[in-house]
């Protein structure tokens, strides 16, 4: 597939501005080139960047109805009312409620959780578990990571008496819940500065306005950092302003974590280092793996437990839970493209495919990797019965909640946002659907959409250097919002080329005069057929230290190639 390479381009201005942070912060000039381009620029909000400390972090009673909520907790202190935590089953809402629960022991108060079970309940409140909540006598309930759209299930709460406040940090509808408080900075009257904390960024403000009010030291609520950190970075948010703060603290928490549920994962996830890399492919999906098999207990267990034989047996049933996630996960992929592929829907602008006994837990993933692999907007449903339920995932471009607004005729229900959603309809609709939403994709030319590969800068291979390499560290932690850096290195000869893991990956030697270097390109082996030892090619990738046999050399992560002009 042809992508577009975009890259930066550095004017008289920006120049003088690199040369400026390169004198002012003692950074090398690749370093300051990617910090200008990204607009890291403002001397505030760059130290911040660079050298986050504990004193970075926003006050959190500027957060929307902070006070009211913190009110009310300390009348449930006071008065020993009973108190449950509502949550959410993935890492986000996982981190959540240890971070809450922890601190409320950590002050002499007992707290009890309710976490919904994914393939029976699904996300969010819903009534029978308000109903089982009543009739358990509990006087407050705390939502974390959820609650911001629960109207009816939080009104007939009230009815039962049950006082509710509301932390969530996902978007806001025009009518809120009835509830006490609402604290979430996405709120339309949010005078707080940074909107984009994750569900475990509010509770965070949450624990930090409680240690205030009951005049605690920091590290009452500073101590949690590592677990805030996991949760923040599995939630993809974007890793600026505060999520940067808590992230770059966090990391050195996690570390040397006394979480001996998390260290066990730490240990059990094989990384050689600890950064967001190990948080997002070793943490992360552990975690989401027991909620995505209907056991986010066990997750929260591991992160609350204090005896070192149950943790061991939690960490091994929670790589167990992500085994078999993965193994379901490939099943359904496969196919998924078996089908695609037979039916020639690749060549459509949208893809819909619908399987017998797909699991809702993974289907979602399933269809992010169909959308990769083509680069279209792709919906996955399993069959229940006469329903089709699934996930969709789109493309940047293509706004895929507002194209499924003009199908709402095939629909029965849907939700989600312009990347992702989740979908019900009728099975006997599922022909017409896809007709629809193809009309839909054809009248906004989405076949005109090209993928676009944002290149930071444009290096030589001789001026690459470990040292140079290990000076983007500098910009970790990487993640939405803050991305690993790619560069474009052009003219270099091909020395060697071969395929990986039955044609899968490609591996390749790259020469440039007498410098060469090692090249890996994952899911890129069949560009082994298209280029010979000798050609001439522009590559853009990750610039990498690889450590292979307790040697290290440099490596590019491969991300596209083209024949040098």
């Amino acid at each position: 597939m042809t992508k577009k390479w975009q890259i930066y381009e550095i004017n008289q201005e920006k120049q003088q501005k690199i040369e400026e942070l390169v004198n002012k912060y003692n950074i090398n000039q690749l370093l300051a080139t990617i910090l200008v381009n990204r607009n890291m620029t403002n001397p505030e909000e760059l130290k911040v960047f660079l050298n986050p400390t504990r004193n970075d972090f926003h006050d959190p009673f500027l957060m929307p109805d902070m006070k009211t909520a913190i009110d009310r907790i300390m009348k449930a202190i006071d008065k020993k009312e009973k108190i449950i935590i509502y949550g959410d089953y993935d890492a986000d809402g996982i981190t959540s409620i240890t971070v809450l629960k922890s601190f409320l022991e950590d002050i002499g108060v007992s707290a009890d959780h309710y976490i919904p079970n994914r393939l029976e309940e699904g996300y969010g409140l819903n009534i029978p578990a308000v109903e089982d909540i009543a009739k358990k006598n509990y006087d407050l309930m705390i939502t974390v990571d959820c609650g911001i759209s629960a109207i009816e299930e939080i009104a007939y709460a009230n009815t039962l008496g049950i006082e509710t406040i509301i932390t969530d940090h996902h978007e806001v509808a025009e009518e809120l819940p009835k509830a006490i408080a609402i604290v979430d900075a996405k709120r339309k009257d949010n005078e707080y500065p940074c909107r984009d904390l994750a569900g475990v960024g509010v509770v965070f403000k949450l624990i930090q306005a409680l240690a205030i009010q009951l005049n605690l030291p920091e590290e009452s609520y500073l101590k949690y950092l590592d677990i805030v950190c996991v949760g923040t970075i599995s939630d993809i948010v974007p890793l600026k302003d505060e999520n940067r703060v808590i992230t770059k603290l966090g990391l050195k928490l996690v570390k040397q974590t006394k979480n001996i549920g998390l260290k066990s994962l730490l240990i059990s996830a094989g990384y050689k280092t600890i950064d967001s890399t190990t948080i997002s492919f070793g943490v992360a999906p552990r975690i989401n793996a027991c909620g995505r098999m209907g056991n986010a207990e066990k997750a929260l267990q591991l992160f609350l437990s204090k005896e070192q034989n149950e943790v061991a047996e939690l960490t091994r049933e929670l790589n167990q839970f992500n085994y078999i996630r993965q193994d379901t996960e490939k099943h359904i992929y496969e196919e998924a493209v078996k089908y695609i592929e037979g039916n020639e829907l690749q060549k459509k602008n949208t893809i819909v495919v619908a399987g017998e006994n797909w699991h809702h837990g993974v289907i979602g993933i399933v269809a992010s990797k169909i959308t990769e692999r083509y680069f279209k907007p792709s919906i996955l449903l399993s069959y229940e019965g006469d329903l089709a339920k699934g996930s969709g995932r789109s493309i940047p471009g293509f706004d895929l909640h507002e194209a499924l607004m003009k199908c709402t005729d095939t629909i029965e229900k849907f939700g989600g946002h312009s990347m992702a959603i989740g979908i019900t309809l009728k099975k006997d609709k599922l022909e017409q659907f896809s007709q629809k939403i193809e009309e839909v994709a054809n009248q906004e030319h989405i076949e005109e959409i090209i993928p676009i590969i944002q290149i930071d800068s444009k290096v030589e291979l001789s001026n690459i250097s470990k040292e140079m390499v290990e000076s983007l560290k500098e910009l970790e932690p990487f993640g939405e919002g803050n991305k690993t850096p790619i560069f474009v290195i052009k003219n270099l000869k091909i020395d060697s080329i071969r395929a990986l893991s039955e044609g899968k990956h490609l591996k390749m030697t790259l020469k440039e005069n007498n410098t060469v270097i090692s090249a890996i390109g994952f899911n890129l082996g069949n560009l082994a057929d298209e280029y010979r030892i000798g050609d001439k090619i522009d590559v853009v990738g990750i610039l990498e230290i690889n450590t292979f046999n307790g040697v290290e050399s440099l490596q590019i992560n491969v991300k596209d190639v083209m024949k040098s002009i």
